[in-house]
């Protein structure tokens, strides 16, 4: 779990975050998942989560007027196809902190392919909507989220890849059941690891 002592005053805020244990992906007896905020809604520097030191740090400031649509991060106890932790975007009323659990609900994914290290490989984002949302609690599909926001989603990863000079190709989307089948097979391969 996360433990998290903020530091507040008029001038400054600062977050201290010291991680102790990452929970299991799913949420006992559902299909309901843990979802690791790294990067909050609305913020310019993409934080990443280092396994070695267990600790969220900076990994780059997005160029001015960039910033994350939703909470990104990842799925525990995951590896996907590109080696790293299964990716996530959770659709929340507000943004969190790095370092926040966020218990979701699985709507689907959008399926990207991208190189790495001169290999193409798979790095799809899992999308998902926080468990107690009073903005997204109607949609069970990711085709049931407003019209347009998909694509949105995907135009702002394919601007992020961009700007790292990372090829990005966007092979449409799919439901939770996809999804779901993809979290596990991540799971399966981080056990197989």
């Amino acid at each position: 779990m996360f433990y998290l002592r903020a530091i507040n005053s008029i001038r400054y805020k600062s977050y201290i975050a010291v991680i102790m244990k990452l929970p299991q992906p799913f949420i006992e007896g559902t299909d309901n998942i843990n979802a690791i905020v790294e990067t909050p809604k609305g913020g310019r520097n993409k934080y990443v989560y280092d396994e070695d030191l267990d600790i969220v740090k900076l990994k780059r400031a997005l160029p001015a007027g960039m910033v994350f649509p939703f909470d990104f991060g990842f799925i525990p106890s995951t590896i996907a196809e590109d080696g790293d932790p299964m990716d996530i975007l959770v659709l929340t009323d507000a943004s969190t902190f790095p370092g926040c659990l966020v218990e979701s609900k699985v709507l689907g994914i959008i399926k990207v392919e991208q190189e790495k290290h001169g290999e193409k490989v798979r790095n799809d984002r899992v999308i998902a909507v926080q468990l107690d949302s009073r903005l997204y609690s109607s949609a069970n599909n990711i085709n049931d989220l407003p019209e347009g926001l998909v694509k949105e989603i995907v135009n702002f990863f394919a601007s992020y890849n961009n700007v790292s000079e990372d090829v990005f190709n966007p092979l449409g989307n799919d439901g939770p059941d996809a999804a779901i089948k993809l979290i596990r097979d991540s799971i399966k391969n981080a056990i197989e690891k």
